[in-house]
Formats: structure tokens, sequence, C-alpha cells
């Protein structure tokens, strides 16, 4: 009972009424809002832009000043073994640089000689770095621009998710409005059928007609009525797949009520919902495509991967240099005599871990341009013939549009001359049931039409911004 109010009242928020005061109409740009807007989907869509951000801030954090405190102590027996105090701040840098500054204070009975400082402690300060692997290309530097990467292509998937849930969305209603017609054009049939059976009827009381013509009618009447009963299934069952794409803030599903009604003129609606009024062949770039775009930050980020495990194969060359002074507050006590440095060199005789993980990292990056050729050739291709699909549907509509036209003067000629007893229900039924036919006929066309339509949308992965 909830769910339905809430269901009237989004509903009263943005359709406008139809011919019939009971009725309403839900357009199709504000269906396509709402789902953006409210779908779990599209909200899910949103989350990994907010996780490619979230991915690059603790990418950054690698760059972040750090204060370290270390502080040791040993008494036994009354006797203080050694009480040592370190103390560092430390600012990571670009190009594997590290700027540092110490202040150590130690005493105790029984401390290290090389822990000996002066009573007021001891300051230094310098610089490490990375002279051979590390120094152009390091584990931080990769891992954030792996991230900043990573965020530009959450923004081409948010794109992608986007647009297929609105393509889903599109074709549920496009099923649904089918059927609509198609109950429209049976009602319509079912009421001339009765109308029919009843006139045949008094005439066949009257003596003017067989008895056995009501027969006939009669089965007309229960053939339409057949059609009409199942045409109401399959719409019960449509809406009920549209109901999937509706949803409400706070993550409320909306039922669809059976008032509802889609709005039966799409033609200009379909362009300007889709956004892609205006678009011909010739005017779209398939390297602007959030397809190509997510694959080709996907290739650069496993190009910084490649020229990290490429700067492995360095030998590991670390130097470091502090001058150190107990008076930091006077410029001129920092002399070169005065310094604590060191060097650390490491270099795998074989290198087969670094030179495997290289070849793994070229192995991915090779697989990823491959997926980038198929995928844009595939775009391209797709693209251009539903181009050359929506021509043919727009040639297909107006032969179809001709064709009902002339079943129906075929159908009135003949129901004329049975008025003039110049011909029978029989040859009635059978114009009718052509004209049925090709109603249903232009309907499923208008149906793949809209369906193209869609297909185009989903394929250039548009994002309506104007939803």
């Amino acid at each position: 009972m909830k769910n339905s109010i809430l269901s009237l009242i989004f509903f009263a928020f943005f359709l406008s009424s139809a011919q019939e005061p009971d009725t309403l109409v839900l357009k199709f740009k504000e269906y396509l809002g709402y789902v953006k807007k409210y779908h779990p989907i599209a909200k899910q869509a949103e989350l990994a832009l907010a996780t490619g951000q979230a991915n690059l801030m603790r990418a950054r954090g690698g760059f972040d000043p750090k204060i370290e405190v270390n502080f040791d102590q040993k008494d036994f027996k009354g006797t203080t073994y050694y009480d040592n105090l370190n103390a560092a701040f430390k600012i990571p840098t670009w190009y594997g640089l590290e700027l540092k500054g110490t202040f150590e204070q130690n005493e105790g009975t029984f401390l290290n000689p090389e822990n000996n400082v002066p009573d007021d402690g001891l300051y230094s300060a310098g610089i490490s770095f990375a002279l051979g692997q590390g120094f152009w290309i390091n584990e931080r530097m990769a891992t954030l621009k792996q991230a900043k990467l990573f965020r530009e292509q959450s923004k081409a998937d948010r794109d992608l998710l986007i647009n297929q849930i609105l393509y889903n969305a599109s074709l549920a209603y496009f099923d649904w409005l089918q059927v609509h017609n198609e109950i429209e054009i049976f009602k319509n049939f079912y009421a001339n059928a009765q109308i029919r059976f009843e006139g045949i009827r008094q005439s066949a009381l009257a003596g003017e007609i067989a008895a056995i013509d009501t027969v006939e009618a009669k089965i007309v009447v229960q053939d339409r009525g057949l059609n009409l009963e199942q045409a109401k299934v399959r719409l019960m069952n449509k809406s009920l797949e549209l109901s999937n794409f509706l949803w409400l803030n706070n993550n409320i599903p909306v039922e669809l009520q059976s008032n509802v009604v889609p709005d039966k003129d799409l033609d200009g609606d379909i362009d300007v919902a889709f956004e892609i009024m205006g678009m011909p062949l010739d005017s779209f770039s398939i390297e602007k495509h959030p397809k190509l775009k997510s694959l080709n930050y996907k290739i650069e980020g496993l190009e910084v991967d490649k020229r990290y495990k490429a700067n492995k194969l360095l030998p590991k060359i670390d130097l470091e240099y502090n001058f150190i002074t107990e008076t930091p507050e006077l410029v001129n006590s920092l002399e070169t005599q005065n310094y604590k440095g060191g060097i650390n060199f490491q270099l795998p005789l074989f290198l087969r871990k670094e030179r495997g993980d290289l070849k793994l990292a070229k192995f991915k990056l090779q697989d990823a341009q491959y997926e980038l050729d198929n995928t844009q050739i595939e775009l391209k291709n797709k693209i251009v013939a539903i181009y050359r699909e929506l021509e043919s549907f727009e040639i297909q509509n107006k032969l179809i549009a001709d064709i009902v036209q002339n079943y129906e003067a075929l159908l009135k000629a003949e129901e004329r001359k049975f008025s003039f007893g110049e011909s029978s229900i029989f040859l009635i039924n059978a114009r009718e049931s052509k004209l049925i036919d090709s109603e249903l006929k232009k309907n499923e066309v208008q149906n793949k039409f809209f369906t193209i339509k869609a297909k185009l949308f989903n394929s250039l992965a548009v994002n309506p911004e104007n939803l």
C-alpha cells in the first residue's frame, strides 16, 4: 500500500494528462531522467568515480610528510642502562628524493659508544636519494601516476555503466509501448466485430440473411476477444519489466500503476532524450568513445607499470648525507666535516624475478593494445551498420504506413459492397484480418526502429547531460 501511494505521488510529479482524464502519460525523457537519477545501478556507476578519487587520495598519501619518534629505555636494579630518543621529520619528494631532519638524545651507564651525543642532543638535516633503481620512477611515483589514470578511466567507465542502464530501460519502455499499441488495435477491432455481430444478428432475426452467418460473426468476436486478452497478459509482463527501472530516492522501488500509459508520439522525443539529434555519421569521432578512452587509460597505466618493472633491472644504489650540529639555530654551524652519511648497494646476480616481471608487464600491455585495436574496429563497423539500418527503417516505416492505408481502403470497400448485398462476412473478415496483420506489422516495425535508435545511443555510449 505504501509503495502504491508513493508511486502515485511519483507519477503525478512529472506526468502529463492523456486524452482520457483518468490516465497519465509517462513521458520518455522524464522516465529516463528518473532512471539515471535514482536507479541503484546508476548510483553504483557514480561510486566508480568516487572510488577513483579515493584511490588517488590514497596514492598521494605516499608523499605525505611523516613524523617518527623512537624511544628505547632499559633500567635494571636501579641502573639506567640506556635511554635513547630518536625523532625524525621526513618529507618524501619526486624522483626518489627524501628530505629529513632528526634529533637524537641518548644517555645511560651502558650506552653504546656510537650513540654518544652531547647532553643537549644532536641535530641533523640532510637528504637521501636513490641513484640507480627508483630515481626516475619508484613505487610511490608509479602508484600516483596509475591512480590519476584510474580516476580518468573511472569517469569513462561511469559513462558506460549509465549508458547501459539507460539503454536497457529504453528497451523496456519500447516493449511496453508496443504492447499498449497492440491492445489499442485489438480493442478497436473487437468493438467493430461486436457491432458487426449485433447487426448480423438483427438481420438474421428479421429473416434478411441466413442464421449461419451469425455463427461466423460470433467466432470473429471471440477471436478478437482472445487476442485482446492475450495482449493484456503481455502488457502485465511488460509493465512489471518496466517497473524494474522505476525507483525513488532512498532506494524505494515504484510499482507501475494500470492508469499510466506510454507516450505514443516518440519520434522527436527519442533523439532529444538520447542527445543524438543532428549527429550524422561523419560527425562522430571514434577516439572520443568512452570505451576507447577507458582502454587508452588502461594502456597508459600498464605503460607506467612496465617502466617501473624495467627500472627494477637497475642496481639499487641508495645514498644519504646529513649535516650534524649541536646548535641548529646557527646556520654557520652546519659544516661539511660534521656529517653522517652512507651508501647502500644491491644487485641480484641473475635478475630472474625482475626480468620475469618485466616480461609479464609487456605481455599485459600487448594484450591491452590488441583489445583496443579490436574494440576500435568493432565499434566503428557497428556504428556504421546502425546508421545504415536506421536509413532502411525510415523507408520501411513509410512503406508499412502505405500498406495499412491501402488495407483500410479495401476493408471499407468490402463493407460497402456487403451493405449492397454484393459481398459476404467471410470476405469482410478476410480483409479485416489482413488489416490487423498490417497494423501489427506497422507497430512491430516502429518498435524495431526505436530499438535501433537505442542501439545507436548504446553504441555511441552517450551519457545524456540534460536528463
